[in-house]
């Protein structure tokens, strides 16, 4: 007989998922759910008389009605309706103890599935120092369920939950009740409120807002100073993405160049050489390199969210990013992506709705990544003086925050003309409830870094290790003739692609060598760096490149050229990195296609203006 399987259902932050840590430990899994995006989470643990059992953490759901992708899979689990899965043996609604005005509600839907059902009230502890009293018997006794008290970053805080369930599993049979539940009607949910509210008020009391979450909150929620507070968190947030990751960054770079040498060194030359260093170690490199960033990023998404704030800083955002027709939640990734556009593309995951989370995908690219920062030096170096206007204001400086700015504006604007006029809709209002403050779990969090860690190599490594070994194909064939002079990438499929784009890439002023560089950039910004330090035959690689090609493009381009390719990268069209993730986050090639080609528009469009605005000017 095969185990019985157990599914976890509870609002969002109830400690869901630090339950799901606390039973199953090193003993879980994550997939995707065929089709969709949403997270799939299974584990299994042993009961105290030894039964296997397997277990299944739900997606957050105030309601079977469901109104987002993550709540149509939770019905769907519990109903029994997803393809190729079986309905699960039992339910266990996951309730925030210091909080159980919605779950009520949950509980009384779930107990009309028909599936048995343990209500665990989690939490127990922080429940007690506010000062909240629960009758666990009556409660029981006017759900009609059993109801266990948890602690589930404790250890032995799940006992009781765990021989309820070998109750329920006693001689290896869950017997079923009557499946009545079905979509409610609007009279149908008010009076299933009505009677959540009827049995709280029966059950449980809570006294005067005086405890420490409210005088926090007093604080953290104030429109004037929890916005400073909130700015000074993601101030800190944004420095440690940058400095914190460095040394890891660098070491991890610096092995791949050893790792790069080493092979280089034991193979001859020739293209299996080529294929192997150029190829698949810098192309998968250019990735693993951002693993730190990434990591750093999650940890203070999952230490925030386990303390109780990430909800506060959604609520305290939603005006500002409501302004751009953003969730309040977008912030995250935008603030992500100034590190790289990977992380923020991920971090779109603590968005709910779909068509918000799409928004907010689409944008995020366009605020300035790390990766441009080379290509922006290099052109600010060779055509901005290095002088200061405005009091003492380096004017290379203020180029550099213009760029900036200039990407912030447009991930705004675009974001506007979606959600206004692409997807004419109203936006809903933004509900939540806000958890009580807690001490978060280092477990939860260790278990969480390394969930999204190996997320991240496995999804995106697997396709950018595809796409390296074809751009390293487009620039090493064909091979240059054995009386060639140019450099070898003029002769290949990139450098045939350069000079087919020139006609099309002059009207902005880019020559047939800036179109060469645009073909590698594609695998990563500050390839083309390095690209054009080969195609004009000063270095190979992009810091020693840089020295040599500023006083060589400053002789060879215009200023107006300069500034269109500046302008060219504030929208330039992804790497094939960030593509590839978007490709993963979204489940189809559609939204990539699209996020490429409206970027390649923008792109276009901007250093035509500059271009022949800036030439005009110049006389």
């Amino acid at each position: 007989m095969s185990a019985p399987a157990i599914a976890l259902v509870g609002c969002p932050n109830c400690g869901k998922t630090a339950l799901f840590n606390a039973l199953t430990g090193s003993r879980q899994k994550v997939a995707n759910y065929a089709g969709v995006t949403v997270e799939r989470k299974e584990g299994s643990f042993r009961t105290p008389a030894g039964r296997p059992v397997r277990v299944l953490d739900l997606p957050g759901t105030y309601s079977l009605r469901a109104r987002s992708p993550d709540e149509e899979v939770t019905r769907d689990v519990v109903l029994g309706r997803r393809g190729g899965e079986t309905a699960p043996d039992i339910l266990v609604c996951v309730a925030d103890a210091t909080n159980l005005r919605l779950v009520l509600r949950l509980v009384l839907e779930l107990k009309s599935v028909g599936t048995p059902l343990v209500l665990a009230l989690n939490m127990m502890d922080i429940a007690k120092r506010q000062g909240v009293e629960i009758n666990v018997e009556r409660l029981s006794a006017e759900l009609g369920v059993p109801v266990v008290p948890s602690v589930a970053v404790r250890r032995g805080g799940t006992q009781a939950l765990l021989q309820e369930i070998d109750k329920l599993c006693l001689g290896g049979e869950t017997l079923r009740g009557s499946n009545s539940w079905h979509p409610l009607e609007a009279g149908e949910l008010r009076a299933l409120h009505r009677e959540a509210e009827r049995i709280l008020k029966a059950c449980s009391f809570r006294p005067a807002d005086n405890t420490l979450t409210g005088r926090i909150d007093r604080v953290l929620l104030h429109p004037v100073l929890g916005t400073a507070v909130l700015l000074l968190i993601l101030f800190l947030m944004f420095q440690a993405v940058f400095a914190w990751a460095e040394p890891v960054m660098d070491l991890i770079e610096g092995s791949i160049g050893d790792l790069g040498a080493l092979i280089g060194g034991l193979l001859p030359d020739g293209l299996l050489r080529s294929l192997l260093v150029d190829g698949i170690i810098a192309g998968v490199g250019s990735v693993l390199v951002f693993l730190p960033q990434i990591l750093i990023l999650f940890f203070f998404i999952i230490l925030l969210e386990d303390f109780g704030y990430m909800a506060r800083a959604a609520f305290l955002m939603d005006k500002i990013m409501g302004g751009a027709g953003l969730h309040g939640r977008a912030f995250i990734p935008l603030l992500s992506s100034f590190a790289c556009a990977i992380p923020g593309v991920m971090a779109t995951r603590v968005i709910d709705s779909k068509r918000d989370r799409l928004a907010t995908i689409l944008v995020a690219p366009l605020t300035t990544c790390s990766a441009r920062i080379p290509v922006y030096t290099l052109i600010i170096a060779a055509f901005v003086p290095n002088t200061t206007v405005w009091g003492g204001f380096g004017l290379q400086g203020l180029t550099m925050f213009g760029l900036y700015a200039t990407g912030i504006l447009a991930a705004l604007l675009v974001a506007a003309v979606l959600k206004r006029l692409v997807w004419r809709e109203q936006p809903e209002p933004f509900l939540m409830e806000l958890p009580s403050y807690k001490r978060p779990s280092l477990r939860n969090v260790a278990l969480g870094l390394w969930q999204r860690g190996t997320i991240f190599l496995k999804r995106a490594g697997t396709i950018i290790l595809t796409l390296s070994i074809v751009v390293w194909f487009l620039c090493t064939f064909p091979a240059p003739p054995a009386d060639a002079t140019a450099p070898a990438i003029d002769y290949a499929f990139a450098g045939m692609i350069g000079h087919w784009l020139e006609p099309v890439l002059a009207p902005i002023g880019f020559n047939w060598q800036i179109a060469i560089a645009l073909v590698p950039g594609l695998a990563a910004r500050e390839v083309m760096v390095s690209a054009l330090g080969t195609i004009y035959a000063v270095a190979e690689t992009g810091d020693a490149a840089a020295g040599a090609l500023e006083p060589l493009l400053a002789a060879q381009w215009s200023l107006p050229t300069a500034l269109a390719l500046l302008a060219w990268y504030v929208f330039a069209p992804q790497c094939i990195a960030t593509l590839a993730v978007v490709k993963r986050e979204t489940n189809s090639w559609r939204w990539p296609t699209i996020l490429f080609l409206y970027m390649l528009v923008l792109a276009y469009t901007a250093s035509y203006a500059v271009f022949h605005i800036s030439s005009a000017l110049l006389g």
